[in-house]
This record gives structure tokens, C-alpha cells and sequence, in this order.
């Protein structure tokens, strides 16, 4: 090749490759439709729901709430409105992540399983929130992901597959490929696993990087992989899948414009204030009645202004800053609280417990030395003459390369496909740990009986050919390896400040390989990606292995690499005001209502118990949906 080669772990910080940040150029805006407000002077008295946090699932819920026009309701938003073109632009995958004025960035506790390194936790920090930000990777878990929810409750919870699957379509309005391409790359994809009605778009480029149709055609040269007939199915395999992308615009398709920006008719009822960082919940006796906030840069309680709820406060500021907002309201671990010198209102100890992302691994990482494909996904980095061509051709007719989001296809695969001759032993040895064993010293008891189901839970999925613990993402390039573990057994926690609650970002610890079995499971996917690369139809393309090295064989070596690259995170922070009943240590029921209050609730992604055995975009819409129908009920 001519193109300069380049290290994949150079561009690439996560499964969201960046091409380049774009300033952001802050937008005053007044939408008719959900009114903007100035400032706190412009707030009614008292509104019937107050949603803290504007992002994917906090406008999602207001949008739902509002259509009737009958209840009053107020968004909260820490960020502001942004449409820079590190919003916007899908060329690539995300942009803004690396946007600072788009993002939260806090540094995590040093981690002591990965070489003692601090983690950034990175999050959308703008009105539509993460989904603003994320990947635009539009992929949903298993069947048994779901099911397995619903099974902490017992068999008749409909927060199952089934009673999901009716907010999955509601939530998403899908685009099936180009006949060209569908037939060109072999795609699979079945329009009954979606809806047609949403302003949410999931849709596919105009064209795939050639080598894709090549390296998704491997996967079928491994025993027991197989390829569902849509990605959005609830099973295992390789697929292809979409994007959140506007196929009409060729802009990313997310909450805001969806469920803020194109709402049909003006709502005098639904107020939004922006620039506003939330301090508490205000509770009478056990009832919530108001929501504490200041200017979002402000660094003490001197402009702090409160707003009444009538009916119900809804938390959506996420799996970081909801347990922070719970906490300095006096819902949490009593003895964090009284740290922190925080009144008690109700000893939560799941507050903050039960804190999972999927970690992240760049690597193996190999180079195909005979590459015969042109263009791939490094001509967007490398080739100048390619990069004008391909923005010629956008700014023609909006099609091309630049249409192109950061993936659209991978393997997502069972731990007996990965491990086929330790699976067993890896599944029975996690099963028998005492469950307390690798949580944080002092965990509470319920909190300890909460991960005791998990595990048993996982357990199984360890042992199902329907649970996904792998996932390798392609890109299609000369140089491919980006692998990241779907369902992590080590457990973190997310603290408010304890010598400053309401100011200072929170505590979070991954506490990264805490768990034994993280490393055991992480350990055979290194030999497994070595397969995928030699012992398919890629052996013809001469594949070298970069990182670690060919000649990192050796468990112990293989466990100092892991060590030192992997990231406990891929943007997917779950589970710390999880959904389970109260002696499981959960925080919120199956109505999403916090335990022990009255009127609060939760509808983000902190309310998932465990992870699914995906990327978490489509499943929090999915959330946010179903949680608008509950509280829609109890009006």
C-alpha cells in the first residue's frame, strides 16, 4: 500500500473512532414548541413533573408526557443547546466525545487492577445528552439479556424481551439498507423487529468500506457462529447493523431533534431550562416535593433556587450523576451519607453500588500485509486526494464515504464459542465464589443478596450459546483489533463527594478486574481474536499481529498487556440505582419509583441491573419509553 500505516491504538480510544473535533459554536435558540427559558425568573411556581436531566431518556419522557398538554412539565439540563458540527456530523462516529464543551470528564479512582491508572468517564453534557455524542452504533442485547431482568422479579415481570420488544419499536424508526449493498455485503435484515413511526432514525450509510464483506464472511469459518436474520433479533452472531443517522439529512439522529426540536405543535405546557446543575431533591417527611439547582457554573449554594413537583420528580441524569443527585438528597448508603454530612432521608445502600461499563480492549491488533481493498476506513485518515473526493461527493448529494458512522458490523458471541474448552470450568468456578468475596469491604447485606442473583444469572448466560460475552468490532481496514467485553462480573461504585457533595464531580470507581473472572474471560479472548486472524479465509491477506506481539504467549505476559491497555469503559455506565426489589438492593421497583419515597422516580440507564450484551443506546430509548407509559399510568 501507499498509504502511510498507521497504529489502530493511535486513533483510536475506544470503539468510537474520532476523525477530528470540530469547534463548538453554542446556539441561543427559542423553540415554540417546548419553551426555552432565559432563566430561573421565567419558571412557573410549581410544575406537575420536573425531569432532571435533558438528556436521551429525560426528553424522551418529557416528549411523552406532554402530548396531551394536560401536565405541566420542566426539563433541567446541566449542558445547553449545542449544534456544532461535533454534534451533528457522522463521518467517522463521534466527534464529540473529545468535544469538551459538549462532555462532562471526570477522572476515575485510580484503578488498582490496571496498573493503579485513573480512567476518564466521559458523558454527553448538552441538551439531548449522550445520544448527542455517543458512536450512533444502533445495536439491542439478547432475549435473555431481557428476560433475565425481569427474572429478579420472578416470571411474570414484563420487563422482559416480550415486554420490551413494543418500546424497541416505538423508540426507533428504521431504514433498511441499499438493495446494492444488501446484496453486495450479504446483509441480513428483517423491518417486523422495528418500527416505521419514531423520530428516531436508524438507518445505513450509501456504501461499506470493501473489505467488511471479506472479514464478515471469516466469522462463518468458526464452528458455531452464526448469522441471525437482523441484528435486532435478541441473538447471537455476526450481523450487520444501523446507525443513528437521519437518512434524509445525513445528520446525526438523536433526542434532541427527535423528541425537543421536532415536536408538531407549540406546548405551552413543557418548559426546558438549560445551564442548570441539580443539588437535591427536597423531600417533606418522605415525599419529594422540589427540585434545588443553581447556574451550572456556580461554585456554592448562594444562587440556589428551588422548583415545586405536584405530581412526580423524574431522574434522568444518568448512571454517574443520578446516584450523586440521590445521595446529596439524602437517598443512599447511610453511612456514606452521614460522611458526607448529608441528612438522612432513607438508608439506600444500592445507591451508587452496582456500578458496570464494558471494558474495552485495542487489540490483538494485527495488520493485513497483502491488501488488495481500496478505499478502507484508513483513506479517510491518511489520503488527502481521498478525503477531498469523498467531501466533494457529500456536499453533491450527500452520499459516499462520509455517510459512513464508526461501525456497522461486528461479531457478538457466547462465551462456549470463545473459550470452547474452558467455558464450563470458568462458568462453575464463578458460579461457586462467595459472593461478598470481591465486593468493597463493608458492601451491605442486600447489596451482597442483590449480586448473589447476578451471579447465578450470569452464571448461565456463561453457559448459554443465546448470551453475548464478546463482541469484535470491525472497521474495515487494513488494520483491525478492537474487542469489548459485554458482560463484566467486577462490580464499582459511584460516591458523592464526601468533603463536598453538591459541588465536586462524584467518586467513581471501576474497580476494574476486581472480579477474578473478568481476567479468566478477558484471557481467552486474546488466543480466540488469534483465531478470527490466522485460521480463517483473513489468512490470505498475510495478517501480522501488532499488539501484543506473536510472541506474548504466555498467560502471565498476557495478563501484564491486559493490564496495561485495557479501558474498564466503553461509554456504557449502567446499574447504580438499579431496578430490583429492595432486598436485592435495588433502588428502584419494577414501576421505576424509588424505593422509600414518594413521587421519584428514575429512567435512565442507572435502572438496568446488569448490562446487556450490546451498547446501551437503543435499550435506554427503549427504557425511557416504557418508563413514560408508567408514569403516564399513575397520573
Amino acid at each position: 500500500m501507499e498509504l502511510l500505516r498507521v497504529s489502530l491504538a493511535a486513533v483510536a480510544l475506544s470503539p468510537l473512532i474520532l476523525f477530528g473535533v470540530a469547534a463548538a459554536h453554542p446556539t441561543a435558540r427559542s423553540i415554540a414548541r417546548s419553551t426555552i427559558l432565559d432563566g430561573a425568573d421565567g419558571l412557573l411556581p410549581e410544575y406537575d413533573y420536573i425531569i432532571i436531566g435533558g438528556g436521551t431518556s429525560g426528553l424522551t419522557v418529557a416528549d411523552r408526557l406532554t402530548e396531551n398538554r394536560k401536565h405541566s412539565v420542566l426539563v433541567l439540563e446541566r449542558g445547553i443547546f449545542q449544534n456544532s458540527s461535533s454534534v451533528t456530523t457522522i463521518s467517522g462516529g463521534s466527534r464529540g466525545l473529545f468535544d469538551p464543551s459538549l462532555t462532562f470528564n471526570i477522572n476515575s479512582v485510580p484503578q488498582a487492577g490496571l496498573d493503579n491508572r485513573s480512567i476518564a468517564v466521559i458523558g454527553g453534557l448538552i441538551l439531548g445528552g449522550s445520544s448527542g455524542v455517543n458512536g450512533l452504533q444502533v445495536l439491542r442485547g439478547q432475549r435473555e439479556d431481557y428476560d433475565r431482568w425481569g427474572s429478579y422479579f420472578g416470571p411474570n415481570s414484563d420487563w422482559s424481551w416480550k415486554g420490551l420488544l413494543p418500546y424497541f419499536k416505538k423508540a426507533w424508526n428504521f431504514h433498511p439498507p441499499r438493495p446494492e449493498l444488501v446484496s453486495q455485503f450479504d446483509i441480513k435484515y428483517d423491518p417486523s423487529y422495528w418500527g416505521n413511526t419514531s423520530d428516531v432514525h436508524a438507518s445505513f450509510p450509501t456504501t461499506f468500506w470493501p473489505v467488511l464483506k471479506l472479514e464478515m464472511a471469516a466469522f462463518g469459518d468458526i464452528p458455531g457462529v452464526e448469522y441471525p436474520p437482523d441484528s435486532a433479533s435478541g441473538e447471537t452472531g455476526a450481523y450487520w447493523h444501523p446507525a443513528s443517522v437521519d437518512p434524509a439529512t445525513v445528520l446525526r439522529s438523536f433526542a434532541r431533534p427527535a423528541h425537543w426540536d421536532n415536536i408538531e405543535a407549540a406546548r405551552p405546557n413543557y418548559h426546558t431550562l438549560t445551564g442548570q446543575r441539580v443539588l437535591k431533591v427536597a423531600f417533606d417527611g418522605n415525599r419529594a416535593t422540589s427540585v434545588v439547582f443553581v447556574p451550572a457554573n456556580a461554585t456554592d449554594h448562594s444562587t440556589a433556587r428551588s422548583v415545586k413537583a405536584k405530581k412526580e420528580i423524574v431522574l434522568a441524569a444518568g448512571a454517574i450523576h443520578t446516584p450523586q443527585i440521590l445521595q446529596a438528597s439524602g437517598v443512599g448508603p447511610k453511612q456514606v451519607l452521614k460522611e458526607a454530612g448529608v441528612p438522612l432521608v432513607v438508608d439506600a445502600p444500592g445507591v451508587g453500588s452496582n456500578f458496570q461499563d464494558q471494558p474495552y480492549v485495542v487489540a490483538p491488533t494485527f495488520n493485513f500485509t497483502k491488501f488488495p481493498f481500496h478505499p478502507d476506513f484508513y483513506d479517510m485518515i491518511l489520503n488527502q486526494t481521498f478525503i477531498a473526493e469523498a467531501q466533494a461527493q457529500f456536499e453533491k448529494d450527500r452520499t459516499g464515504p462520509h455517510t459512513i458512522a464508526s461501525g456497522y458490523c461486528g461479531s457478538w458471541l457466547p462465551l462456549q464459542i470463545i473459550a470452547p474448552n474452558s467455558w464450563k470450568d470458568i462458568a462453575r468456578r464463578y458460579e461457586s465464589q462467595d459472593p461478598a468475596a470481591y465486593l468493597p469491604a463493608g458492601t451491605d447485606e442486600t447489596v451482597i443478596e442483590g449480586y448473589r442473583a447476578q451471579q447465578k444469572a450470569l452464571a448461565r448466560s456463561m453457559r448459554s450459546k443465546q448470551s453475548a460475552m464478546y463482541n469484535f468490532f470491525l472497521r474495515g481496514g487494513y488494520e483491525e483489533g478492537s474487542v469489548v467485553y459485554l458482560h463484566p462480573t467486577s462490580r464499582g461504585t459511584v460516591r458523592i463527594n464526601r468533603s463536598d457533595p453538591f459541588f465536586s464531580p462524584p467518586e467513581v470507581d471501576y474497580r476494574a478486574l476486581s472480579n477474578p473472572t473478568d481476567l479468566e474471560v478477558l484471557l481467552e479472548f486474546t488466543p480466540f481474536t488469534r483465531r478470527y486472524f490466522l485460521e480463517t479465509r483473513l489468512k490470505s491477506l498475510d495478517p501480522v499481529e501488532l499488539s501484543p506481539g506473536a510472541n506474548v504467549t504466555a498467560p502471565a505476559d498476557i495478563e501484564a498487556w491486559l493490564r496495561s491497555v485495557m479501558i474498564p469503559s466503553s461509554f456504557h455506565p449502567i446499574g447504580t440505582a438499579a431496578m430490583l426489589p429492595r432486598h436485592l438492593g435495588g433502588v428502584v421497583d419494577e414501576n421505576l419509583l424509588v424505593y422509600g419515597v414518594e413521587g421519584l422516580s428514575v429512567v435512565d440507564a442507572s435502572v438496568m441491573p446488569d448490562l446487556p450484551g450490546s451498547y446501551t443506546q437503543q435499550t435506554v430509548y427503549a427504557i425511557a419509553e416504557k418508563a413514560a407509559d408508567l408514569i403516564k399510568s399513575r397520573a
